[in-house]
Order: C-alpha cells, then sequence, then structure tokens
C-alpha cells in the first residue's frame, strides 16, 4: 500500500512541518526583536506572529495543497480562516475552563500540568485540525 502525495493524510504531515517552521520562525524574530534589538514586546510579539502568518500562508499554499488561483482571493480566506478557527479554540478553552476541568491539576516529575494547561492543549488541537479543513476546503481548493 503506498501514499500518494496529495492526500490529505500526506498534506497534514506536511501542514505540521510548516506549522513547527511557524512557531520556530515566530519565536526566534519575538526574541530577536525584543531581545536583542530592544523593541517594545508587544511590538516584537505582532512582528514574529505576523511573519509567521506570511511564512505559514506562502509554504501552505505552494508547498502544502499546490494551490493555483489569486493570491490576494487566498490570503483573505486564509486570514478568516486564522480568525475562525482561533475563535474556536478560544470557545473550547473557555468553556473547559468554565468546567471543573480548570480545577484538575497533575504533577509529573515535578512539572505541573494545569486543567488550564491540558484545556489550551486540547484547543491547540482543535485549532490545528480546524485550520486545516478550512485551508484545504476553503482557502487552497
Amino acid at each position: 500500500m503506498s501514499i500518494k502525495p496529495g492526500t490529505p493524510l500526506i498534506q497534514l504531515l506536511k501542514y505540521g512541518v510548516v506549522g513547527v517552521m511557524n512557531t520556530l520562525i515566530t519565536l526566534f524574530l519575538i526574541f530577536l526583536c525584543k531581545s536583542v534589538l530592544g523593541i517594545n514586546p508587544y511590538v516584537s510579539n505582532a512582528i514574529g506572529y505576523i511573519a509567521g502568518l506570511v511564512n505559514s500562508f506562502l509554504w501552505n499554499r505552494s508547498w502544502v495543497f499546490h494551490a493555483q488561483g489569486k493570491i490576494t482571493i487566498q490570503a483573505i480566506h486564509f486570514m478568516v480562516a486564522f480568525c475562525v478557527c482561533y475563535a474556536l479554540q478560544f470557545l473550547v478553552v473557555w468553556l473547559l475552563n468554565q468546567s471543573s476541568f480548570g480545577e484538575i491539576e497533575f504533577n509529573i516529575l515535578g512539572f505541573v500540568l494545569s486543567g488550564y494547561g491540558i484545556a489550551t492543549l486540547i484547543g491547540n488541537v482543535v485549532y490545528t485540525i480546524s485550520n486545516f479543513i478550512y485551508n484545504r476546503i476553503l482557502t487552497f481548493k
């Protein structure tokens, strides 16, 4: 059994690679701007996230989904996807923390993982999966 290059599984794996790249670029730029260049932390954060979003758009468009078509329309869809999926993950985290789930706390080898931390991880999974589906079906169809 072989997996073809354009299958959803291969696209999802590539999407994950791009996500790791985005995280590294975002964190590197935030550190560079704030700690090395002395730029305001909030401005540094915005620079890092904007660079991560631009990187994500370009790699997802060209490498993950091999999209053709109008780049402007795709960029707008991409930003809408980001906003919708971010709101969805925020809702998941908020709802979990409004329940008794928010009171959970695990101590694993001296590392405390709170209910909020677990809810954030769950929210991140929700964001990643919903954003992949949105972009695969709507943005880069």
